[in-house]
């Protein structure tokens, strides 16, 4: 299974990347537990999202933490360590969906024990601050997870619903279930064209930023990597790209995805300058790889489910661009 190159809870080395295992697909009858390890949120709030996983045919189980609120958080640190675990651990359950982001999954990461999720590793379910744990999965024991939204995200009645934000629910069933995932998206003046084969791995801009040096810290060369971000100046998103660069991240790249950036305006009297395209562009001078901008992917309704952990080709042209998951 490629499970075995380290032991639990140790970090892998950087001149050591581990072969990726893909967790069971799920079956009708499979059941998805709903855990809440960062933000809080109440029962009435996944409802919808309880609902919609049911006619897709799958069974539901709600964590201890949905419900549960400790000032910003969905229960204490312990709580909500124990509530993952307890979902990681319970054999009947063949995904883990994060109800949100927010934050917190740093405050408990070094609480899990994940000896036993390794044995049968199951779908790890979310976005934003959950970027820590595919994070912390991939680098560590090479499984992969699926980065998409999260039970906040589903509409409150699917009918009513437009058509962007149902194939972006959709599209969690349809990695969830095994399809072969394939997303085209606009090209941009800025891109820079090629084409490469490799593992993608990525997420929140500034989680991974605060993951570096850490035993959860992604581990990016070879691989294909995604970004997105929201609420940040743009003098915060140049730090974090120089930390990319000067943390080796972007040296050893197949290619690059941008996703969407929700940026904060400067302040008044503090303009930064400089656009997001020319920050990300300024740190690639020196490296060949495709990089594709404005991919359907982050803080916005169009954001698509993404196996992490997953082969996948990227194609970068003046007339298309294209990211497929390669079986």
């Amino acid at each position: 299974m490629g499970l075995g190159a380290v032991v639990p809870g140790a970090s892998a080395r950087d001149d050591e990347p581990l072969s990726s295992f893909v967790p069971k697909y799920l079956r009708t009858g499979d059941t998805i537990g709903i855990t809440s390890p960062a933000g809080f949120i109440t029962l009435e709030d996944i409802a919808p999202a309880v609902e919609q996983m049911k006619t897709w045919g799958f069974k539901i189980k709600i964590g201890a933490t949905i419900g549960k609120r400790y000032f910003t958080f969905g229960g204490t640190d312990e709580e909500r360590a124990r509530d993952l675990q307890t979902m990681l651990d319970d054999d009947s359950i063949a995904a883990v969906m994060c109800a949100r982001g927010g934050y917190g999954v740093v405050r408990i990461i070094d609480q899990l024990d994940f000896s036993k999720y390794v044995k049968k590793p199951k779908w790890i379910i979310g976005f934003s601050d959950i970027t820590a744990l595919h994070s912390h999965v991939n680098k560590n024991y090479g499984v992969a997870s699926l980065h998409s939204k999260m039970c906040n995200s589903f509409p409150d009645v699917w009918t009513d619903a437009d058509q962007l934000q149902k194939d972006t629910i959709l599209s969690i069933k349809n990695a969830l279930t095994g399809t072969q995932m394939k997303y085209s998206f606009l090209p941009e003046g800025c891109n820079k064209p090629g084409a490469a084969e490799g593992i993608l791995v990525g997420g929140n801009l500034k989680t991974l930023e605060t993951l570096a040096g850490t035993s959860s810290d992604l581990y990016t060369n070879g691989k294909i990597l995604f970004l997105e971000d929201t609420g940040e100046y743009l003098y915060s998103i140049d730090r974090m790209f120089w930390n990319l660069k000067r943390t080796g991240k972007l040296i050893g790249l197949k290619g690059l995805i941008i996703g969407g950036f929700k940026i904060k305006p400067d302040d008044p009297g503090e303009e930064f300058g400089i656009v997001l395209q020319d920050i990300v562009l300024d740190k690639l001078k020196d490296y060949s790889y495709p990089v594709g901008f404005n991919f359907p992917v982050g803080h916005q309704k169009d954001n698509f489910a993404l196996k992490c952990g997953v082969r996948h080709r990227l194609e970068i042209n003046t007339g298309s661009c294209l990211l497929e998951e390669i079986k």
